[in-house]
C-alpha cells in the first residue's frame, strides 16, 4: 500500500518538475517522500540525496519544532532568505489528503533584490 501511495504521489505532482522553484514534500514524520528537479539540484550541490532520508537532522532544534508544530496545528511558515547572494522565498505548509495533514510541502524560489509590490 505505501508503494502504490509514493507512486500516486509522484504522478500526482509529476507537472512540478519543470517549475522555477524547489518544491520538497515530507511526510508527517519528516521523511522526504517528493523532490521536484530544482530541489534535487539544491541538495545534490551540498552533497546530499535527500529522497527517502528524514529531513529532521537537517533542520536546528528551533526548526524541528516549527516543523513539528506547523504540522500539529496546520499553519504556515513564510519568511525570505539570502543565501550565497541568491534572495529566495520559503513557503511551508501542511498538505493534506481526505482532509487529514499528511505532511508538510516547502516550496523556494527565487525572488529579485527589488520586486514590485501591488495592492489590488
Amino acid at each position: 500500500m505505501e508503494n502504490e501511495f509514493f507512486k500516486d504521489i509522484n504522478e500526482a505532482l509529476a507537472w512540478a518538475e519543470g517549475t522555477h522553484c524547489a518544491i520538497t514534500v515530507c511526510d508527517l514524520e519528516g521523511k522526504v517522500i517528493f523532490m521536484n528537479e530544482r530541489s534535487r539540484a539544491t541538495f545534490d550541490k551540498e552533497g546530499r540525496t535527500m529522497l527517502g532520508q528524514n529531513l529532521m537532522p537537517c533542520h536546528s532544534p528551533k526548526s524541528q519544532e516549527k516543523i513539528r508544530h506547523m504540522i500539529e496545528t496546520d499553519t504556515v511558515n513564510c519568511y525570505t532568505i539570502d543565501k550565497q547572494g541568491v534572495k529566495k522565498m520559503i513557503y511551508q505548509t501542511p498538505w493534506r489528503k481526505d482532509g487529514k495533514v499528511c505532511g508538510m510541502v516547502e516550496i523556494s524560489m527565487v525572488i529579485p533584490n527589488e520586486m514590485p509590490h501591488y495592492i489590488r
